[in-house]
């Protein structure tokens, strides 16, 4: 790693304020540049290459080099570079995109919302339900319940969602009107003797007390990811959501549900909202939507809640929200060309025939001594590490067992991430093979045997 005055670590540490880094250590750490991608891999500017097993941040879903995307944003780029959808505007690949995605929703939806990222769709989701009650004259039904351990993005309202304390240090969050229900993780919260089944009616039961004590008068939606993503790919108990929806309809309480991480295809099926057997009223994607090769985000919402929209521009005047770039051409073309690639290659169906290896070689992790856990659906999935088997403890995370882990599968190869209780997530691009999956988890298996010894040091 070069580190001259004016190398490009240098003037990182000189100039470059990272997001989600500790700030205190990165001085002394230094970044760990990347310069290039190929398939699923990147490689950094000294030349290794890693097998990217997080897919970037759970996005790349079509690996580092997929040339037809760059060439529909360089035609795009030549063709339209940029023009706004403000006072009745539009362009062409941002109509072409909620075409396909109203027409491809899992259940009835009528509209898309274009913004730029999965926090700001979430954003906008807290706007539009609170605008929503507004209009129909229910300035009491504000609040909006998530879940301990979701992770719904980082503004000031959808890191309110969020459920994760790191997002909330020091940041005056969550803000009124926001509360949070149970994590539904099972291996970590269910009661001695509870099947998963009684777990999800104990969840159930809580959040309708929660609502009772409340005033389901004062609740307006309930956000949920189809499996928590970045607090673990934690999937919900048995019976869960079929407990939880009738709840929410009995007091008119609007469903959110987030795919920013579990949309287009990561469970197989294009939405998680199909594997779950969802109802949502709103919906929110990113990520995936153009395989992470521009930003786009997009918020869809069924024809109850477009119909409430349009009032309220009868009572308001202009529907006054929106980003510059909501439904910029050149995102959307990418994204409209990604959804293309998606049905050619029939990706859904890779998914569900490679996730038998990705499951396979995930599960006999469960094995390793330092494996309390092992949890995945699709091509998504992740280890928890623990100090104790039998009481399902976890290390004291001053020793950072999973990060050291995570470290050791960076020198041999693999890139994945250390999530809350020391887990490690492994979402790979959705072009992955077999053979890929083999090596990532041999490197995985590797790291954890050096993790062993890393514990076995500490005494």
């Amino acid at each position: 790693m070069t580190t001259t005055p004016n190398s490009p670590h240098a003037r990182d540490i000189a100039s470059h304020l990272h997001p989600y880094t500790n700030l205190a250590a990165h001085p002394e750490q230094g970044p760990h540049i990347f310069s290039q991608g190929e398939g699923i891999y990147v490689i950094d500017d000294d030349g290794k290459k890693f097998i990217e097993g997080l897919s970037g941040l759970w996005c790349a879903s079509l690996g580092f080099s997929e040339k037809r995307l760059v060439e529909a944003a360089t035609k795009q780029m030549h063709k339209l570079p940029f023009y706004h959808n403000f006072a009745h505007k539009a362009v062409e690949p941002a109509i072409e995109l909620a075409d396909f995605l109203v027409e491809h929703a899992p259940v009835p939806m009528s509209k898309v919302f274009f913004t730029n990222s999965g926090s700001e769709a979430n954003d906008t989701q807290v706007k539009l339900v609170w605008y929503y009650n507004n209009v129909l004259g229910r300035p009491e039904k504000k609040k909006i319940i998530a879940r301990h351990g979701a992770y719904h993005g980082i503004t000031v309202a959808s890191a309110s969602l969020t459920g994760l304390q790191y997002a909330h240090n020091a940041f005056d969050v969550p803000i009124k009107n926001i509360m949070h229900t149970d994590c539904p993780h099972f291996y970590k919260y269910g009661n001695e003797g509870e099947s998963e089944e009684e777990y999800a009616t104990r969840l159930a039961k809580n959040l309708e007390e929660l609502i009772a004590r409340e005033g389901p008068e004062t609740i307006a939606a309930f956000i949920a990811e189809p499996f928590l993503g970045a607090g673990g790919v934690i999937e919900p108990p048995k019976g869960y959501f079929e407990k939880i929806q009738p709840i929410l309809d009995a007091h008119d309480i609007l469903f959110i549900v987030d795919e920013v991480i579990s949309g287009f295809f990561r469970t197989g099926d294009m939405f998680a909202t199909q594997t779950y057997n969802l109802k949502p009223d709103m919906m929110t994607m990113a990520k995936q939507l153009s395989a992470a090769y521009l930003p786009i985000g997009a918020v869809m919402m069924n024809e109850k809640i477009h119909e409430v929209l349009v009032e309220g521009s009868r009572k308001y005047g202009v529907f006054g929200t929106g980003f510059t770039y909501s439904g910029h051409p050149v995102p959307a073309a990418v994204a409209l060309e990604t959804q293309k690639i998606y049905q050619e290659r029939n990706i859904g169906a890779h998914v569900k025939d490679v996730s038998v290896t990705f499951l396979k070689r995930l599960h006999a992790l469960a094995d390793h001594p330092l494996v309390g856990e092992t949890r995945g659906l699709g091509l998504i999935g992740a280890i928890e590490l623990v100090e104790d088997k039998a009481t399902r403890k976890n290390f004291d995370p001053a020793r950072k067992v999973a990060p050291h882990t995570v470290d050791r599968a960076t020198e041999h190869g693999l890139i994945v991430r250390p999530l809350v209780n020391d887990t490690i997530a492994f979402c790979p691009p959705l072009i992955i093979n077999d053979a890929q999956i083999n090596d990532m988890f041999d490197i995985m298996e590797k790291s954890l045997d050096d993790a062993v010894t890393y514990v076995k040091d500490q005494g």
